[in-house]
């Protein structure tokens, strides 16, 4: 078992003392010749524009180019850091094609007091919670028709909304989807692909002042589904966003939720679950960006994989600006390699450019059963293969938890027997 974690901590200091040993409020300075350098990312990560990029090319998570235009991208050729892990020969050309098939159909369930409008991609709400952060992003925003603009009314207390996107084509396409949280208002929202499809899409979540909102993005595909998602989300004052990724299905799926905070006393929780099969790739990348005082960031993400040339991908990028005193963050991911042949990447990331934080940290576990925890279920009765499913029903049931929504956990229970069942695992 490989097991790597970092964890910085301390008392918050008062303004101009460092509460970090080796920090000051400029970030970590390990030699004389950073004195003169400028922050990290450089002013030209900081400006963005509804047309032209923003970001450098550097080391810094703040330095990564955004923009809205697809030509700001160089064409990809999997050597770039944020395409290292995938497989672009398998992307059904979502990076470098005209995506000009029909986007999967996008159907409501359980709406009340939500409205869901088909607007133009010129709408003024399109565009407002994020800014495409590589090629896959920038393609879908420059292919999708239209966008569909889901909003929940402020005051609104206790609704659940299923936005069901049902695939029936394997011709490449776009699609855009923007969630609405308006001030105080509390939802959860159920985001559900299935069937079949080729597709590179954009899910921007604004969650506004004083909001709390749960977004559930379930990806049970068919086999052959290539899915690229971006989701993008903006979390404002004393908002608090809880975002679930849930990944078993399709060929290739790959994921990238983005947390910024827009105001102080936001907090968000970015829970994952990924079960993959024999030559599944399932790959998640996330950022959380803070850039206000005073905001509070959990990630963990949980993966089992099984089979000949199962292949899961995580990366957690986590950066702590100049500005954002007081921060509290961790980050973590755990993997469980049930068979042979499979592969899990972890890549756990955490940048910071103050010390005058709360704390922060990451971790990182990938391994095989736990063989103690065999022998003591083995010791008590239990036959081997029933031990074994228990074990992975335990370690993945922290995040099955964390749904809070009966049909969804019990569906997601199913499929996890199911692929269980599948191996004799």
């Amino acid at each position: 078992m490989t097991d790597t974690a970092t964890h910085v901590s301390g008392e918050k200091a008062r303004i101009g003392a460092p509460s970090i040993s080796g920090f000051t409020e400029e970030g970590e300075n390990l030699s004389p010749l950073n004195e003169a350098a400028a922050t990290l990312g450089g002013a030209a990560s900081k400006a963005h524009s509804h047309g032209a990029g923003a970001g450098v090319p550097d080391s810094s998570r703040a330095g990564r180019m955004t923009s809205y235009k697809l030509e700001d991208f160089p064409v990809l050729t999997g050597r770039e850091e944020d395409f290292r892990f995938t497989p672009l020969k398998r992307m059904g050309g979502l990076h470098k094609n005209v995506l000009s098939g029909v986007a999967p159909a996008l159907t409501i369930a359980g709406a009340e007091a939500v409205t869901l409008e088909t607007v133009a991609m010129t709408d003024a709400r399109v565009g407002s919670a994020g800014i495409p952060e590589d090629r896959l992003s920038a393609n879908a925003w420059a292919n999708a028709a239209e966008a569909k603009v889901l909003t929940i009314p402020s005051g609104t207390a206790g609704e659940q909304v299923t936005l069901t996107f049902t695939g029936t084509s394997a011709e490449a396409a776009a699609s855009h989807l923007v969630v609405i949280a308006e001030a105080h208002s509390e939802s959860v929202v159920v985001i559900d692909h299935v069937g079949s499809a080729v597709v590179a899409q954009n899910i921007e979540i604004d969650v506004r002042e004083g909001a709390k909102l749960t977004v559930i993005s379930l990806q049970a595909w068919e086999d052959d589904a290539i899915h690229a998602s971006a989701q993008l989300a903006k979390i404002g004052k004393d908002a608090h966003l809880k975002h679930i990724t849930v990944t078993y299905g399709g060929d290739m799926v790959r994921m990238t939720p983005s947390a910024r905070f827009d105001g102080e006393g936001g907090e968000v929780e970015l829970f994952g679950l990924y079960f993959a099969d024999a030559g599944q790739h399932l790959e998640h990348r996330l950022f959380v960006d803070h850039a206000t005082p005073n905001c509070t960031s959990n990630v963990l993400y949980k993966g089992a994989l099984q089979g000949k040339d199962a292949h899961t991908v995580w990366v957690g990028d986590v950066l702590i600006r100049k500005e954002a005193r007081g921060t509290n963050s961790y980050e973590a991911n755990r993997n469980l390699v049930l068979t042979e042949g499979a592969r899990a990447d972890s890549v756990p990331n955490l940048e910071i450019e103050t010390g005058l934080i709360d704390g922060a940290g990451h971790a990182s576990t990938t391994g095989r059963f736990d063989d103690n925890h065999l022998f003591y279920l083995m010791s008590r009765g239990i036959d081997e293969k029933t031990a074994r499913r228990l074990v992975v029903r335990g370690f993945l049931n922290e995040i099955v938890q964390q749904i809070q929504v009966p049909e969804i956990e019990e569906r997601l229970t199913e499929t996890i027997e199911r692929e269980l069942a599948a191996t004799d695992n």
